[in-house]
Order: C-alpha cells, then sequence, then structure tokens
C-alpha cells in the first residue's frame, strides 16, 4: 500500500539506524538514488555544494545508494561512505543500499514515483534520479539523472 503523508516512512541510515522522515519536517528535501561507480558520480561534489548553501534555510539531501543500475554501486555500506567522505566531502545524510524499482522497492520509492511520474512511467531510470519534496512533505518535481545540481541551484534559490 501506497501512504499519502511521506512523513510517515523511515528509513535506516548509512550506519543502520532507523531514520523516521518527519525528523526532517519543514525541510524541503532532495532525494538522491547514488552510485559510486557511475558517469553520474561526480554530481556527489555538486550535491555538497548545494547541500551547504541551502542547509541553513531548511534544506537537506538524502543520499540512497542503489545497486540496481550496471553494478555501480557494489561496495557494502562501509566502502560506500568512505568513497563519498574521501572522494567528495559529503556531509548531508547517507542510507543503507535501497532498491529503487522492482518487487523490493524501498517504500519511499513506491510513494514518490506514485507522486512524480515522468514521460516514460514510474521507474527511476538510472542513478542520480533526484525527487524534491516541499516543507509540508509534499513531492513536488523530478528531475531527470543527468540534471546536474546547479540547475536545480537555479530552481530552488526561487523557493527557499
Amino acid at each position: 500500500m501506497i501512504l499519502s503523508d511521506f512523513y510517515r516512512f523511515s528509513a535506516k541510515n548509512i550506519t543502520g539506524q532507523e531514520v523516521k522522515m518527519s525528523d526532517f519536517r519543514g525541510k524541503f528535501i532532495l532525494i538522491v538514488n547514488t552510485a559510486s561507480k557511475c558517469g553520474f558520480t561526480p554530481q556527489y561534489e555538486g550535491l555538497e555544494k548545494l547541500y551547504m548553501k541551502y542547509k541553513d534555510k531548511e534544506f537537506v539531501i538524502l543520499g540512497f545508494p542503489c545497486n540496481q543500475f550496471g553494478n555501480q554501486e557494489p561496495g557494502d555500506e562501509r566502502a560506500i561512505v568512505e568513497g563519498c567522505l574521501l572522494n567528495y566531502g559529503v556531509s548531508f545524510p547517507m542510507f543503507s543500499k535501497i532498491e529503487v524499482n522492482g518487487e523490493n522497492t524501498h517504500p519511499i520509492y513506491k510513494f514518490l514515483k506514485s507522486k512524480l511520474k515522468h514521460l516514460f512511467g514510474g521507474r527511476v531510470r538510472w542513478n542520480f534520479e533526484k525527487f524534491l519534496i516541499d516543507n509540508n512533505g509534499k513531492p513536488l518535481k523530478r528531475f531527470a539523472p543527468w540534471i546536474k545540481p546547479e540547475k536545480i541551484d537555479n530552481y530552488l534559490s526561487k523557493l527557499i
């Protein structure tokens, strides 16, 4: 069953602790499925800049590693953390590896895909697809994997 309220969901963070999405109530949230061995992986740098620019203005990025596209996130959580920190200085919250498509799709992604479909349906197309949720928990906009964080900044600057 797809729940209608984003804040009812929770997910395990990269260290395995359960985090309620209600902890982010009142913030704009950018949810991104990530991978460390993808052509889009350098977007981590732009995402971190975006996070640093707006984090004090009620904005957060939540990274959800996923290995469903070309085996581009094969490592465990420790390897993911090390790659994010060492290579890109990521300081925004990262979560445990999940699935974003198929039978084992994480409930957060079931919800997001049902609310923000794209031209080709509800499936996540590739790593670094982004979903923006407004400060009331309403899914607002979906950005294709090739949309760089700098473009999202243009959009965010009008909202925040």
